[in-house]
């Protein structure tokens, strides 16, 4: 007899998002049959882009996430400079990189502390760490000091978004990334408070983030056999060494059959091959199978066949999972394995990587220089920004007609890792990973909950909703005409 469990919603992750799992008895187990991931909202950034002036894009489109939201800003002023036949200067590389570096290293440390932490140990019994779910812990004394780092945790936190705002004006959704370059000179004050945060932000990673989560993984040590999934890893590749993004720090590829016994397999990679299902998805079915540049988001709700707003990213026609494992694993700096303490020891050691790399970007920044070179709206053009978000690969694809925005359309990570269905009826990675998980109680699968926290999804990425019927707003900027 089979026991349906619904997780709605998910805690302790961005967003809103529903997990209903098949739980049946299997060789003397409760495990996992199925599972179906649901994004819960209609996202409409693609059509309320329509018709705007481009550079309106970058500022709109940080608005798809708070948590994210520089990773979304560079996508689109990238996908605008492409669209214009501009790069980017050094100046302008440079210090997108540190905005972008302080957001990931305030993102990782929020995952692992604030919401992924607590499927293995009991937070303080206190709000916001209660109320919450009863079950049995190990009790191990390598795990004794992630409780009070709980609370340490914050200021880590903190420290990150003030360090971004230092170059990035304000954070979350700096206004900084423009097409053209970047709105800010830096000056050695800024540089010399910049660096003083990071030298503080990386010694609280290498001596209390990653400890952290290498005694998890030690009591944990079975979970790095759990929630592999897919196998198949992707990464667009992000932070650009270069000015033309030949060049990066972590590098553009996929693998194929990551943490099988037979090996990976490393495969170059040709965004053409990017297509969007929505068979299952509350779009209309004539937009299924099609690459982003001449997709089209559709809504259609209700739909028989359909349980999310979330559309179906395949690369190659097979579903990738995206994030810190993916990029660090394509990028040869991981191959451990796949599963969820991997996914959580991939990210720790990613911040680490991240914040030498912006000290020494730092050391690289010319005092002074202007970081914008122009920027003049083409009357026609199209482009696309590949970058990775804290979450993974994220692309904005942009066409301009009459020196207008005629099409945009997004794939976020948690698009890529939690889909549903695509057309053949293939699962998306998450709920792949979650099937074969063991539950012990069904009524409070922590298991699926550890699979789920591993990919750190975001659905503030992933859906949105408008309320037809507000009253408009308008906003005014001194000095400019309304």
């Amino acid at each position: 007899m089979a026991t349906i469990t619904v997780m709605d919603p998910v805690t302790r992750i961005e967003g809103h998002l529903k997990v209903e799992v098949t739980i049946d008895w299997v060789n003397g187990r409760n495990s996992i049959t199925d599972a179906r991931c649901t994004g819960t909202l209609f996202r409409g950034f693609e059509t309320l882009l329509q018709g705007r002036a481009p550079t309106d894009a970058p500022v709109i489109t940080e608005r798809i996430c708070g948590v994210c939201p520089v990773s979304h800003g560079l996508a689109s002023t990238l996908a605008l400079e492409k669209a214009a036949g501009l790069v980017q200067s050094t100046n302008a590389r440079l210090l997108r990189n540190l905005v972008l570096g302080a957001n990931y290293l305030q993102s990782h440390l929020l995952h692992f502390y604030l919401l992924a932490a607590l499927d293995y140990v009991r937070g303080p019994q206190k709000a916001p760490w209660t109320p919450a779910w009863d079950f049995e812990l190990r009790d191990d004394p390598r795990l004794a000091d992630l409780v009070p780092h709980l609370v340490a945790s914050l200021e880590a936190r903190r420290r990150a978004h003030e360090m971004g705002a230092i170059f990035g004006g304000r954070m979350p959704s700096p206004h900084t990334y423009v097409p053209g370059g970047f709105t800010l000179a830096p000056t050695a004050a800024a540089v010399a408070a910049f660096r003083a945060q990071l030298t503080w932000l990386r010694t609280f990673i290498s001596d209390t983030y990653v400890p952290d989560v290498e005694a998890v993984a030690a009591v944990y040590t079975d979970y790095k056999n759990v929630g592999a999934g897919v196998r198949k890893l992707l990464s667009f590749g992000v932070f650009e060494e270069s000015n033309d993004g030949s060049a990066k720090l972590l590098k553009t590829g996929i693998q194929d059959g990551a943490g099988t016994r037979s090996g990976s397999r490393d495969t170059s990679f040709n965004a053409a091959q990017i297509t969007e299902h929505v068979t299952a998805s509350w779009y209309e079915d004539s937009t299924t199978g099609l690459h982003p540049a001449a997709g089209s988001t559709q809504p259609v709700y209700p739909k028989p066949q359909g349980y999310s707003w979330l559309k179906a990213p395949r690369y190659g026609g097979k579903p990738f999972e995206a994030g810190p494992l993916a990029r660090m694993w394509v990028n040869g700096d991981y191959r451990s394995g796949v599963g969820v303490m991997h996914r959580h020891l991939a990210r720790a050691r990613e911040a680490v990587k991240v914040g030498q790399a912006m000290d020494r970007w730092l050391d690289e920044l010319q005092v002074g220089v202007p970081p914008f070179t122009g920027y003049d709206t083409p009357t026609s053009g199209s482009g696309v920004g590949l970058t990775e978000a804290p979450r993974g690969a994220l692309g904005h694809w942009v066409a301009i007609s009459g020196g207008k925005l005629s099409r945009y359309q997004v794939i976020t990570p948690t698009c890529w890792n939690a889909s549903p269905r695509d057309d053949a009826g293939v699962r998306g990675p998450m709920e792949q990973a979650l099937v074969g998980t063991s539950v012990m109680d069904p009524n409070r699968p922590i298991e699926a909950l550890r699979v789920i926290h591993s990919f750190d999804p975001c659905l503030s990425c992933a859906v949105h909703v408008m309320r037809p019927g507000g009253a408009p707003v308008t906003v005014l900027r001194t000095g400019l005409a309304t």
